[in-house]
């Protein structure tokens, strides 16, 4: 019989909108305030553990392992190998896979997984002849080759490369995308507004109930070493009507997206802790939730990019023979509102289930009830390389406040990738 593989606790540092107190923090010290926020939380020796995987997307050349950065300065020892793996906004659930893989196969026992990205350190850089043209610099031997290097180069040349979240295949935007995808799939304004306001009605619902506070480690950082708690992105209480004035963000003529009802630029961090089930007893800790499986698809990048989760979903409902109707939780990336809707709409859509998910009938509807009762990335904010280790971590703590069994989370990716992962709360 295969042993269980099981969370027995994550950990997050709060998520803040870019270019505010994260401002000065590297990516790497984002993801070691998470790594000691879990070490402190569980208790568990660093030496006990035997792998770290860190998901990231906005990689920089000084840390491009940012796993082993991470790591080595929250204290895991340099005997534990660490490496970074990246794959767009489900980089945290391919590393905790990745995790899931060691475990099983017997290569590891322990391992911390998750992700860590900062919008803030966007690293910008120059043209290719540009960068062309500095490279050749570091073949001068003279000063008469120095000068003429020098007023080589023209005003043009220092102009940088604005990085661009596009596809690099289609050449459009995510937001660009998913205008065409709630069009085509009647989700209207309204609908995508009103999803937005309960994403952070709800995370600030959650705060108040101390869900959020149970999940995130208060840090300090340079310069002002200021003590923050919480999540800086949260806007309860908006109205429907105020929302309604805003400008389409994207296709500013016929676009339904809008800054209120899309997920903004973020920076954060959040890592889980996963190890066998007899590995957790003889540490004595209590695990959280058992992993019962998880898939990842691919879809058409033309007009499928955001509808992972629906691929996802589906294929892993039919892999594990679970009901939909026996999943108590569910923790969908909230990438735009838009986006949410149209995969529900869809897993709903005898047509479209039939037709592109290979089913005899619909998948089912799922109740909205059910769905990011602690708010999303709407509302949370979304650390591109982190969000997947924040869905694993309050998935299983809302089995546990809710009194539930099941839990699935999902997420669509960049690459018209999608990931769903089921987990049932831990019993002894």
């Amino acid at each position: 019989m295969k042993e269980k593989i099981v969370l027995v606790d994550g950990c997050r540092t709060p998520f803040l909108r870019s270019e505010t107190d994260f401002l000065n923090t590297m990516t790497y010290e984002l993801g070691q305030l998470s790594i000691k926020g879990l070490i402190n939380k569980t208790g568990i020796n660093p030496k006990e553990v035997d792998s770290v995987i860190m998901g990231c997307v906005i990689s920089t050349l000084k840390t491009s392992n940012l796993a082993r950065e991470a790591a080595l300065t929250a204290g895991i020892p340099y005997s534990t190998p660490c490496h970074t793996v990246s794959q767009a906004c489900i980089s945290a659930n391919r590393a905790i896979a990745t995790a899931i893989g060691e475990i099983s196969t017997g290569q590891s026992s322990v391992v911390i997984a998750g992700g860590a990205d900062s919008a803030s350190e966007t690293p910008i850089g120059y043209k290719k002849h540009m960068r062309s043209k500095l490279m050749k610099g570091t073949k001068i031997r003279s000063t008469s080759q120095m000068i003429k290097y020098v007023l080589g180069f023209k005003f043009k040349d220092f102009l940088p490369e604005v990085p661009a979240i596009t596809e690099h295949t289609t050449q459009k935007t995510m937001g660009e995308d998913c205008d065409i995808m709630v069009a085509k799939h009647q989700i209207s304004r309204e609908e995508q507004d009103l999803f937005a306001i309960r994403s952070h009605d709800n995370a600030e619902r959650a705060w108040k109930e101390g869900h959020h506070a149970k999940e995130v480690v208060a840090v300090q950082v340079d310069p002002k070493f200021k003590m923050i708690q919480k999540d800086n992105g949260i806007r309860s209480g908006s109205k429907p009507e105020k929302l309604a004035k805003l400008r389409p963000a994207f296709d500013k003529k016929h676009g339904t997206l809008t800054a209120a009802n899309s997920s903004f630029l973020s920076d954060g961090s959040a890592v889980c802790l996963l190890m066998t089930e007899s590995k957790a007893k003889e540490l004595n800790l209590k695990p959280k939730a058992e992993i019962i499986d998880y898939c990842f698809t691919g879809q058409r990048l033309e007009d499928e990019l955001l509808l992972g989760p629906a691929f996802a979903m589906s294929k892993l409902l039919e892999k594990t023979k679970i009901n939909l109707n026996d999943i108590d939780v569910f923790e969908i990336h909230e990438a735009f509102a838009g986006q949410v809707l149209t995969n529900l709409k869809c897993l709903n859509d005898e047509g479209f289930c039939k037709t592109r998910l290979d089913r005899k009938k619909a998948v089912g509807e799922i109740d909205i009830k059910k769905v990011n009762n602690w708010g999303g990335s709407l509302s949370i904010g979304h650390p591109f390389g982190a969000t997947g280790a924040r869905l694993l971590t309050t998935a299983a703590n809302r089995l546990i406040e809710e009194n539930g069994k099941y839990a699935m989370l999902s997420a669509c990716a960049a690459g018209a990738h999608g990931h769903a992962m089921i987990i049932k709360k831990y019993e002894a």
